[in-house]
């Protein structure tokens, strides 16, 4: 096994929980809020906001979280590079699901207009 397999099921093992705050906290420190960010959530897996607090609650892997989300036909569209990979070129689908999170959450910190960031 590859560092970058390993390193993709660290990843997947890491709870949702744990990394939700940080998603917060970085939409909050740029202006704007935890209702946004459940709209960008929603958007991208169709969980509405009683689901995700539910999955929240239940201290869930990036693995479950994303095996119970309905990926939105759209998502395809999220292009660009979040740590240093192309979102697009990632082969690894669990992988890509989790950078699109994190490229729809830099983009809603970066003030970028929700429309842009729901891809319509």
């Amino acid at each position: 096994m590859n560092n970058s397999d390993k390193q993709n099921q660290r990843i997947a093992k890491m709870t949702f929980t744990s990394v939700y705050p940080m998603y917060l906290a970085k939409v909050e420190k740029k202006g704007r809020t935890k209702e946004e960010l459940h709209q960008v959530i929603e958007w991208l897996t169709g969980f509405n906001n009683e689901r995700l607090q539910e999955l929240i609650n239940g201290n869930v892997t990036f693995y479950t979280f994303f095996q119970d989300a309905t990926l939105n036909p759209n998502a395809y569209l999220i292009t660009g590079v979040i740590c240093g990979y192309r979102v697009e070129e990632i082969e690894d689908e669990l992988m890509q699901k989790i950078r699109y999170l994190d490229k729809l959450v830099d983009e809603l910190a970066k003030g970028k207009a929700m429309e842009k960031i729901l891809r319509k």
